[in-house]
């Protein structure tokens, strides 16, 4: 019998949507701690587009000597489990793979992870929208932490790129440390940005107690908070010099299962957006690719192997 195999996108020579190639992976069984999902839907995001174009090779983050996979959340179905794992077999998860340097991502048929980052998809949740939580609704739940509850009188918060993903979120989010939000993002995202209970504005001044800055404005973003505020950025690698009192920090997502399990039943309940915009099979991920990068896509591609 010839070694199982199942269908990944990599890319070997980083450079753009055309580099991206479905190759053959051998299939392997999970190891303690481990489970082995069968792959239902992986969302499309930015970094994916920053990996296939060799962004994060450029800056010297992967090293990979034959491939790197592509890929961050997902949602499944477990086939197997590993020693010392109390998810059986059909259980339905989602999850996140994180990290630049490695040789596999959640574009991919199969998955072996690690199952304690794992968390359980409600009953009666799609799978596939399921798929676009796990990066995003973590990053925006860990940028709050890092921002903190509200100080008495100084709870104005602004999140750029409100419309986003991580923004959608952090609006909803925010508000449970007790900080009064604004979305700053498009006229046409207006309706949007309300129905998440927050205020909305196309160009912000100064003085914002603090910012989360979803859109990665950076220096331009930071600029918009008062003396003594907080700046909270989404790209651990990049963020600004502090200055004038301000506390610089930024997020570095990272698993969290019983955080991923509250993002996912507030979803199911309608308190978190899930935004699909379309799903393409794995053969199309390069599609895919070039439909985000050309910008203004709201709501996530998602890929179903």
């Amino acid at each position: 019998m010839g070694t199982r195999t199942f269908r990944a996108a990599v890319v070997r020579a980083a450079g753009g949507p055309g580099t991206i190639e479905i190759i053959d992976v051998p299939l392997r069984e999970p190891g303690p701690g481990e489970v082995r999902v069968r792959v239902a839907g992986a969302a499309v995001n930015p970094v994916d587009l920053a990996v296939a174009d060799g962004f994060f090779h450029r800056l010297g983050l992967i090293h990979q000597p034959r491939h790197t996979g592509l890929g961050w959340d997902f949602a499944g179905t477990v086939e197997a489990a590993g020693p010392g794992v109390d998810l059986t077999a059909g259980t339905r998860v989602a999850g996140v793979v994180v990290g630049f340097d490695r040789d596999f991502g959640t574009w991919a048929e199969q998955l072996v992870v690690p199952a304690d980052g794992l968390a359980v998809v409600p009953d009666g949740s799609d799978l596939v929208a399921a798929a676009t939580v796990p990066l995003n609704g973590l990053a925006a739940a860990q940028v709050v932490d890092l921002l903190g509850d509200a100080p008495a009188g100084a709870d104005r918060l602004l999140v750029t790129g409100a419309a986003g993903a991580v923004g959608a979120y952090l609006l909803a989010l925010a508000p449970d440390r007790g900080w009064r939000v604004t979305g700053l993002a498009r006229p046409a995202d207006a309706e949007f940005v309300r129905s998440l209970g927050a205020d909305f504005t196309t160009a912000a001044e100064p003085g914002w107690d603090a910012v989360a800055d979803a859109a990665n404005l950076q220096d331009q973003a930071f600029a918009l908070v008062r003396a003594g505020g907080t700046y909270v950025g989404v790209r651990p690698n990049a963020r600004p010099a502090p200055d004038r009192g301000v506390t610089v920090a930024a997020v570095d997502t990272h698993p969290d299962g019983p955080r991923l399990a509250d993002l996912l039943a507030r979803a199911a309940s309608d308190e978190l957006p899930i935004r699909v915009r379309a799903v393409l099979p794995l053969d199309r991920a390069a599609d895919a690719h070039r439909a985000m990068a050309a910008g203004g896509v709201r709501g996530r591609y998602v890929l179903r192997p």
